[in-house]
């Protein structure tokens, strides 16, 4: 059977095209950790390999004559919620399912019902791994999956007692503990039922004494990733799809997997394997895959209506340079895999589809109630008239700002943007493409309109503006950048649209639109 890009839980090397996940971290640090008896934490966002290289490693101690490792998912106590007696209950099932499978060992099987009677489910973690541990022939690894998805006093009940018996290590309690999640336990902010507090996870684990971050792809690891598909196949990516494949994604595991799972299995015509893959190919799968609302986008999408989230992501889509996070905010939404950081410490979102994603997921109920459709548009060859569509715009924006920007979720201060993006990709969709690039702190945000006509793409730019200072050097400084973009993408023409958020100016005062001359290639420039 041949083997397939994996979209959906670990990796199993006979089933699925794999890059080594312990290939993708220090493993000389990760042993030495192991070796000084260390309790760390290894994080990542969804779906970038932890379990795989959780299971990886587990496999590799137990191959060796030191340890006996065992692995378990706690999310299984996530059901109980706060209920810490009845999650205890299921993750130290959990262990002992998972010690007996892994190793043939029933000591915990026996001990912990015993020990959650006689303790309580305050203790009773505690108590079972000092037994454990100290019955255990080998010193005992324990690698956590899934921590931070339990709840409350449930979170704050294992790290405690984790934390109780640190001491009492190797002989009577765990040699090393590695706890895998999205965030670093640091950065937890629990809210605890019983006492009615909020608890720092770093001060309810301050055993730790490292975090490791398993990073995305690299363009060397991306390729070889697709290499083994042609070389298993015979179907190859041409030149420009393992670069689209390289800069849609930017390396992120699981839309790595998934464009190409979709291009090459999915897709009728991508089963044909003497055919190549091609750039718009993985185009039309990123697109598939944004339509569909795959579990991983829309898992992510709805974080964006998280206060902290939206403090983070607002002042990008608005090109905005005053903002309202804390380190904290930045963080967590790193943690999510949502944004990067430039070389300065600003954040961006991570890639290109999450740009998509994004605006897309904000934009949804406006797209659907905006009155524009892509026939009203194009002409008789086919062609889009783009001047026509943001003449339209304009005219709209003016009736009914007000009203509409306000449907953009907590997200006002993008509005103006947000509405253009909506109304564009109304027309758009179904005909051509919408390329976003947001830029924090120049006050702008660039698109760009691609639109297929007569066997050739058309490009066109339009960039918005944000006034805060001269409406004159706005829009010298906008025609600069919008020119610059345009010869950039290889755009034929550009429209700079310099939105005026003043409520003392007067829309006859707001509303304009000029061609002005010189300066090389054509731009429109609109007042809204």
């Amino acid at each position: 059977m041949t083997r397939e890009f994996n979209t959906a839980g670990p990796m199993v090397a006979s089933d699925h095209y794999l890059i080594p996940p312990l290939s993708r971290v220090d493993l000389d640090e990760l042993l030495d950790l192991v070796r000084r008896k260390r309790y760390f934490v290894l994080h990542a966002p969804r779906q970038t390999g932890k379990t795989s290289t959780l299971l990886a490693l587990r496999d590799l101690l137990n191959a060796g004559s030191e340890y006996a490792c065992v692995y378990a998912n706690f999310e299984v106590g996530q059901a109980a919620r706060e209920n810490v007696a009845d999650a205890l209950r299921a993750m130290l099932g959990q262990l002992a399912g998972r010690a007996y499978r892994t190793l043939g060992d029933r000591t915990l099987d026996e001990i912990f019902p015993a020990a959650l009677e006689r303790v309580g489910p305050n203790g009773a973690l505690t108590e079972a791994l000092a037994l454990w541990a100290a019955a255990a022939p080998k010193p005992l690894v324990l690698l956590i999956d899934e921590i931070d998805s339990l709840i409350g006093d449930t979170l704050l009940a294992v790290l405690r007692q984790l934390r109780a018996g640190y001491d009492e290590r190797p002989n009577g309690f765990p040699h090393s503990v590695i706890l895998c999640g999205v965030r670093d336990v640091r950065d937890y902010r629990v809210h605890s039922g019983s006492e009615k507090r909020l608890v720092l996870g770093g001060s309810a684990f301050n055993i730790k004494s490292k975090s490791l971050r398993l990073g995305d792809f690299s363009a060397a690891e991306t390729r070889a990733l697709l290499a083994q598909h042609t070389a298993e196949t015979g179907q190859t990516f041409t030149p420009e799809a393992l670069e689209a494949v390289r800069t849609r994604t930017a390396g992120q595991p699981w839309l790595v997997n998934a464009l190409c799972y979709d291009a090459c299995f999915d897709n009728r015509a991508g089963r044909d394997r003497s055919r190549a893959i091609t750039a718009d190919d993985i185009a039309a799968s990123q697109e598939r895959l944004i339509l569909a609302r795959v579990t991983h986008l829309d898992d992510l999408a709805k974080k964006l209506r998280e206060d902290r989230v939206r403090r983070v992501i607002e002042p990008i889509l608005a090109g905005a340079g005053a903002h309202g996070w804390s380190d904290e905010d930045i963080a967590y939404v790193r943690d999510l895999g949502l944004v990067k950081l430039e070389a300065d410490g600003s954040p961006r979102i991570a890639n290109p589809i999450y740009r998509e994603v994004v605006p897309r997921e904000l934009t949804w109920a406006a797209q659907i109630g905006l009155p524009q459709k892509t026939a009203w548009y194009v002409d008789a060859e086919g062609g889009l008239d783009v001047e026509g569509l943001v003449a339209a715009f304009q005219s709209f924006f003016r009736e009914h700002s007000e009203s509409w920007v306000q449907r953009f979720d907590r997200y006002h201060e993008a509005g103006p943007q947000l509405l253009l993006q909506a109304h564009l990709q109304r027309v758009v969709n179904g005909g051509g493409l919408v390329d976003r690039e947001y830029a924090l702190g120049s006050g702008r945000t660039d698109l760009l309109l691609r639109w297929p006509q007569g066997g050739r793409e058309r490009r066109f730019v339009v960039e918005c503006k944000l006034l805060h200072k001269g409406l004159e050097p706005t829009i010298a400084e906008g025609l600069v950048q919008t020119r610059r973009y345009m010869d950039r993408c290889g755009a034929e023409s550009g429209h700079l649209i310099v939105f005026d958020r003043s409520p003392e100016r007067t829309w006859h005062e707001k509303i304009f639109r000029r061609y002005p001359e010189g300066g090389g290639a054509p731009v429109t420039v609109w007042g809204m």
